[in-house]
């Protein structure tokens, strides 16, 4: 039980991923080519691997400024968060890197376009004020397209199976790390950038 000013919050009117020690949100608009990147990435994971009880995995799609700030307001957050999104930062397509919230230009702060990290005031905010892990994987994008469709480009599609592993790695437990049974996984050693 919180009790935050006049109220009492129990804890299971909460929900689910406030409670979690470890949120990872996928980003992006799947009908839009290569910004779908962060959602592939978690139904990648969530189909070759075993997510373990202490990880919320969750694709939020265009959702996640909602998401961010119910977490920023909520009495229980988790202690790392982990955004997957597609990005335009001028790399070579399909490169995989971190970005750190702190380091995103003040000129993005209230940007939401399709391929800019979204709402880096608020990621932001639960890193320095409500003391959050907050770590951003990106993938470079490849052209943007003119009209909707659903699918990648070579580039950012074979950079998904790439980022999966990362995501694992680095916040899933050891027992947990290894594929599904009968598939076989990406070697960690391909994959490009400053991961």
């Amino acid at each position: 039980m919180w009790e935050t000013g006049q109220f009492k919050v129990d804890e299971s009117d909460l929900p689910d991923f406030c409670r979690k020690p470890t949120l990872v949100l996928g980003c992006g608009n799947i009908l839009f080519g290569d910004d779908g990147f962060g959602c592939a990435v978690v139904d990648y994971v969530e189909s070759h691997y075993q997510i373990p009880e202490a990880v919320g995995l969750l694709d939020v799609g265009t959702g996640v400024r909602k998401l961010l700030f119910t977490l920023c307001l909520s009495p229980a957050r988790p202690e790392r968060l982990l955004i997957l999104d597609a990005i335009d930062a001028g790399r070579t397509p399909g490169e995989i890197f971190e970005i750190d919230p702190a380091e995103i230009p003040a000129v993005k702060l209230d940007d939401f376009s399709l391929h800019q990290i979204p709402t880096s005031n608020l990621l932001r905010e639960l890193q320095e004020t409500c003391g959050v892990e907050v770590r951003v994987l990106a993938c470079q994008t490849g052209p943007l397209p003119e009209e909707f469709f659903q699918g990648f480009s070579q580039t950012v599609g074979n950079a998904v199976p790439q980022a999966a592993e990362w995501l694992v790695r680095e916040y899933f437990p050891r027992a947990a790390n290894s594929p599904a049974e009968g598939i076989l996984a990406t070697a960690c050693g391909q994959l490009g950038g400053t991961v």
